[in-house]
């Protein structure tokens, strides 16, 4: 059986054009209810300030408000950033809300953006290159994209937020890590003088690690045995460096093992066409981010923004890598992307964010997503598929007759209907076979074959996969498939 992988949540708040901050947040506070009941991981809720798009600034007070909304989800921040409160101040925070809910709260940290240091791209050398973006195993690599400080508009009024929010200079990011860690152990001493905080001192949280590279924060988590957090909504072209540096530098420390959240941009809808449409708005929203001096704007409704389509290269360009890594779809297409994060990345959970005008849609999104991630069958690519049919496993043609005439026959597959699944089980709904026989559904793509093996799961067949790639893929990993026979009329 395939290994589990959690889903969890990353809140921004979500501030939509027409809603007040107060109504985002109390949305916002209604979402963890609906994660909870269904069956979400944890829900962390970011740091943002001074956007007029995004009201979730206090993560530890939307933590503990949702704790005390929710029975079982986890509550966190994703991140507490250090570059404006202290390890100690984050510490205190989170370990007051553990003092409540003991066991389910996480404390995320991060380092904060830097305007005078970080973002800057650095100077090429000869025979140096750009990293072209790539597909890995179905999933989008775009080529890494750094934040462009050339506008001095932009520059003046990042640096102003900065003095506006309050800033500190941090100390070295590991040694403020293990303040945290020593202040919950009861171990930490400063100029020789031992210091306790009641709050922090035992608490039952769980400390974490974001990282957007694989900088010093992948590295640090790793060496001190941290989980972490990759951003693959933020940064895609940098994932899998942040992931290689984390697992490289890992050593048993708080964990054994390593343990590696990797967080996804995602919305779903009943059709893909309707996500489409409902997503259409995010590309004026990432380039409100990238390039306007106030932050994110409140988010758009669908219809109102100038599409994608008609915007000129540079702007595309601008945001290009979120836009062509964003999930959007219907359950089956967006579970089937999922799948290919966690085979490229190697993730044990995934962390979603969903952003969309209307509050109803983006948690019905969630909801969509978690029922179909919780019913799906793992997909296999064609060779490991059939290397199981091989092997004995049943192997399912499910798709229509006209695909079957028009793309070849696969010898041994039963033409079964979507609907009725007639091969497997007869009209009264009783297995035609014993439910633990392995089955292997193929169709034209995993869109077809996803609905399908989710149904006999449902059914109670316990080992039911699908084909990546559907029959192309099988056709093209030279897996046997004939043409049909063309019988004369004569």
């Amino acid at each position: 059986m395939p290994k589990h992988i959690p889903l969890s949540i990353l809140d921004l708040a979500p501030v939509s054009v027409g809603q007040s901050g107060a109504e985002a947040i109390r949305a916002s506070l209604e979402l963890a209810r609906v994660a909870d009941d269904a069956g979400y991981q944890r829900i962390w809720f970011a740091q943002h300030h001074l956007s007029p798009g995004v009201a979730s600034a206090q993560p530890a007070v939307l933590a503990a408000l949702a704790a005390e909304r929710t029975s079982r989800i986890r509550v966190g921040s994703g991140a507490v950033l250090l570059g404006s409160t202290t390890p100690l101040v984050g510490a205190e925070q989170f370990g007051t809300i553990a003092a409540a809910h003991p066991g389910r709260v996480d404390l995320g940290v991060g380092r904060a953006f830097n305007p005078s240091t970080d973002g800057v791209p650095r100077e090429r050398v000869p025979g140096d290159s750009e990293p072209a973006t790539r597909v890995l195993d179905g999933l989008v690599v775009p080529k890494p994209s750094r934040f462009d400080l050339s506008n001095p508009v932009l520059k003046r009024r990042l640096l102003a937020h900065r003095e506006v929010v309050g800033s500190r200079e941090g100390g070295d990011f590991r040694a403020e890590l293990e303040q945290i860690l020593a202040l919950r152990d009861g171990t930490y001493a400063f100029d020789g003088l031992a210091f306790t905080s009641p709050p922090v001192d035992a608490a039952a949280f769980d400390l974490w690690v974001l990282a957007s590279t694989g900088g010093e924060s992948a590295r640090v988590a790793g060496e001190l045995g941290l989980p972490l957090a990759a951003n693959y909504h933020v940064a895609p072209g940098n994932v899998l460096d942040t992931v290689a540096t984390y697992r490289a530098a890992f050593r048993p420390g708080v964990l054994a093992e390593p343990y590696v959240v990797v967080s996804a941009d995602v919305l779903v809808a009943e059709t893909g066409d309707r996500a489409r449409e409902l997503g259409e708005p995010f590309a004026d929203w990432v380039r409100s981010i990238r390039s306007g001096v106030d932050g994110a704007i409140a988010f758009p409704a669908p219809g109102t923004t100038t599409p994608y389509a008609q915007w000129s290269d540079e702007d595309r360009e601008l945001v290009a890598d979120r836009v062509d890594t964003r999930f959007v779809g219907s359950p089956d297409e967006v579970v089937a992307r999922l799948e290919a994060l966690v085979r490229v990345t190697g993730a044990d959970e995934l962390l979603i964010t969903t952003e969309v005008h209307a509050p109803a849609d983006r948690e019905r999104s969630f909801t969509l997503l978690a029922e179909a991630w919780n019913d799906r069958a793992p997909v296999l690519s064609a060779p490991e598929a059939g290397a199981r049919v091989e092997a004995g496993a049943l192997l399912i043609d499910v798709r229509s007759a006209g695909g079957r005439a028009s793309a070849g026959e696969i010898p041994g597959a039963r033409a079964t209907d979507r609907v009725l699944l007639e091969s497997l089980v007869d009209a009264t709904g009783v297995a035609l076979v014993p439910l633990d026989t392995p089955v292997i559904v193929v169709c034209g793509s995993v869109n077809g074959s996803g609905p399908v093996a989710r149904e006999l799961r449902r059914r109670g067949f316990t080992d039911v996969a699908h084909v990546d790639g559907g029959f192309p893929a099988w056709a093209e990993a030279g897996l046997p498939t004939v043409a049909p026979q063309v019988v004369s009329a004569e």
